[in-house]
């Protein structure tokens, strides 16, 4: 037995007229500062207040959101006690809002204590509309929350399927303007969701023609995007598809190590989600050779790339990543980070700690050991081969 889980999505131009078609009273919109500014937030205000709605705009989030930002988000809420809550903004604004909205109907909760063991009961006071302006995160369309503990630099994960959104409105107007840097580092988020969503352990029919398309939708607009993107409302609008896409089929089928290894990384050394998760996907993509060659085959199919037979696919395929992270100018290395290696290997410890702690390991198709994580992360730093 499985459970396919998605939100109602409403996807494409003027996609965000959507939001007059909703019935309630007050209009709880959770942002940035920096969306704010750029007039995105504006938007979507306009569309609910024709609606007939009252809005209150709580724009704190700011990236890696974390437990204390949750915990004032609650109380700003329950003072508005709205019927709605809406999210503008990338995954730490989406994530940031699954938590607040969690906490808004279940004070008593720890934001750490959300899980899929602990009913909810969501619904009773709000419901979610999550409205992305990057083309990566897929958390629009998933049940996961990142939260960051800034004191131990660790990202936690937690999560319930009662507290995906209810609507997702993909608008590709809302990322036409996200920068090259931004363009980059999301969709190799979106890509090493589709690529670990794949060949996860816990995947099924339906979250891999998800991850197939959406992979073959990443290759093939990625680099125009990231090239032209504000000129390229083609790109954008198949990159903002595929996020979703992929955002619905890891959402559904979980990720993998090089997750783990990015949540690690990006929490002990600060650097953005999408990036850490990229660099270490061809290499997680070696390791698994030996037990995923067949679906990686097919992934490089789906790509328009020769595919040979046994585990020389996995290599082509890291191959492929690396030559996208090229094109991308994304670093290939952890060094060219410009983390210190005396840094690097004094947090090794920690790290390896980490990413084997991290819930997407559990769901790779190759379980590792604590030596093996060390030495990933080591060919990882100096950008080797995997070679076990």
């Amino acid at each position: 037995m499985w459970f396919f889980k998605t939100p109602e999505i409403v996807f494409g131009e003027d996609a965000l007229f959507y939001l007059e078609e909703l019935r309630g009273q007050r209009a709880f919109v959770i942002t940035d500062a920096h969306l704010r500014r750029l007039g995105l937030v504006r938007r979507v205000e306009e569309h609910l207040r024709r609606a007939g709605m009252e809005v209150h705009v709580f724009d704190m989030v700011e990236p890696n959101p974390t437990v204390d930002l949750v915990r004032i988000g609650s109380d700003v809420i329950r003072a508005f006690n709205p019927d709605w809550i809406v999210a503008v903004g990338g995954g730490s604004v989406i994530d940031a809002a699954k938590a607040i909205w969690v906490l808004f109907e279940r004070p008593d909760l720890d934001p750490l204590a959300i899980s899929p063991m602990e009913p909810l009961g969501l619904r009773r006071r709000a419901r979610l509309v999550a409205i992305p302006t990057t083309s990566g995160t897929g958390s629009e369309a998933t049940w996961a929350i990142v939260l960051t503990d800034p004191r131990a630099r660790r990202k936690l994960g937690v999560g319930s399927r009662e507290n995906m959104p209810d609507i997702a409105i993909v608008d590709p107007a809302m990322a036409m303007d996200l920068p090259p840097r931004l363009t980059a580092d999301t969709g190799m988020d979106a890509l090493s969701h589709a690529l670990e969503g794949y060949v996860s352990t816990w995947r099924n029919p339906f979250s891999d023609a998800m991850c197939l398309h959406a992979a073959r939708l990443i290759f093939a607009y990625l680099p125009r995007a990231y090239r032209d993107g504000a000129r390229d409302p083609e790109a954008r609008a198949h990159m903002h598809l595929a996020a979703t896409m992929a955002g619905i089929g890891f959402g559904n089928a979980m990720v993998g190590l090089a997750h783990s290894l990015g949540h690690a990384l990006g929490a002990r050394f600060d650097i953005p989600h999408g990036r850490a998760v990229g660099l270490f996907l061809p290499y997680v993509i070696e390791f698994n050779a030996r037990v995923a060659a067949d679906r990686y085959a097919h992934l490089l199919q789906a790509i328009g790339r020769p595919s040979p037979n046994g585990p020389e696919a996995a290599f082509q395929l890291s191959r492929a990543v690396l030559e996208l992270l090229e094109t991308l100018e994304q670093p290939q290395t952890v060094a060219a980070c410009g983390i210190p290696r005396d840094d690097f290997e004094a947090d090794l410890p920690t790290l390896v700690e980490y990413a084997l702690e991290d819930p997407s390991t559990l769901t790779n198709p190759r379980s590792p050991t604590a030596e093996e994580v060390e030495h990933l992360l080591l060919y990882a730093y100096e950008g080797k081969m995997v070679d076990f």
